[in-house]
């Protein structure tokens, strides 16, 4: 009997996922990690807390702390450990190279005094969305906390539905099948079908709103934006309170002004 020796899909995916596999150096992997477990909330960390979140052992913590060090990009008191500013140099030179947030900032900037609210620009890391642009609003305030390297849920944010729906849908829907949705209030949406569908609303009207999912009393716009090769390379992103921004005039005036930023931002970097 003959054997079929065409892969299907999936064995496909896992041989190509396995030789990546074999490609990676894992202690790169384990390093960024331990960077990663240094967040706003706990910024000095002791060697054993370190291991703690990342699942590493005290010996080989305590090795990746006093590398990172070594390097200049970590610092101790001998009980603590935190980063220095030196990792900064790493996020500029990424910053550096994508220009199109130098284009947005003056763009948004005008959006924001127009309309009296916070604009955002936000890219895709994963399963979150990273904040890399903030134009605050100088006539009002929004009690979010959300600034250029903040994180939130790809899942329950406009613009995490905007750059989700830039990836492919089956990649959109791995994404979305490795989240593990959890109801920040009781408007999240939560169930994975309903998500997808959100995604690919988003994906055919261009645009996204989001209310009251994220936080209660705090509705959101967003748009991608797309490179010269039709590639989303982010999102922008607009957000005020419900006691003072209505979801009609989100999707209309609101809407009105972030498309004629998005044509301003994409004609200037294509």
């Amino acid at each position: 009997m003959m054997l079929d020796d065409t892969l299907t899909l999936d064995e496909s995916e896992t041989a190509t996922r396995s030789g990546a596999e074999r490609e990676m150096v894992h202690s790169v992997l384990r390093a960024f990690e331990v960077l990663k477990a240094f967040r706003r909330e706990r910024p000095r960390m002791t060697l054993t807390e370190v291991a703690e979140y990342t699942g590493l052992t005290r010996a080989s913590a305590r090795r990746f702390l006093l590398t990172l060090v070594h390097a200049g990009y970590a610092e101790t008191d001998g009980k603590r450990f935190r980063l220095t500013p030196r990792l900064l140099e790493l996020g500029h030179a990424v910053m550096a190279a994508a220009s199109v947030w130098d284009v947005a900032r003056p763009v948004l900037a005008e959006v924001s005094e127009k309309l009296g609210e916070s604009t955002y620009g936000a890219v895709l890391d994963g399963d979150e969305v990273l904040y890399v642009l903030h134009i605050p609003s100088a006539r009002h305030l929004v009690n979010v906390d959300l600034r250029v390297g903040s994180r939130t849920p790809a899942y329950c944010t406009s613009v995490g539905r905007v750059l989700l729906a830039g990836l492919t849908p089956e990649a959109a829907n791995r994404a979305l099948a490795g989240a593990k949705p959890e109801a920040r209030t009781p408007k999240t949406i939560t169930a994975k079908a309903k998500l997808r569908d959100a995604v690919d609303q988003a994906r055919r009207q261009g645009w996204a709103v989001v209310d009251e999912e994220l936080e209660l009393g705090l509705r959101s716009l967003s748009l991608p934006l797309r490179g010269r090769d039709g590639v989303t390379v982010g999102a922008i992103n607009v957000c005020g309170p419900t006691s003072r921004v209505s979801l009609d005039e989100l999707r209309t005036r609101f809407l009105a002004e972030m498309l004629e930023a998005q044509a301003r931002i994409q004609a200037a970097i294509e």
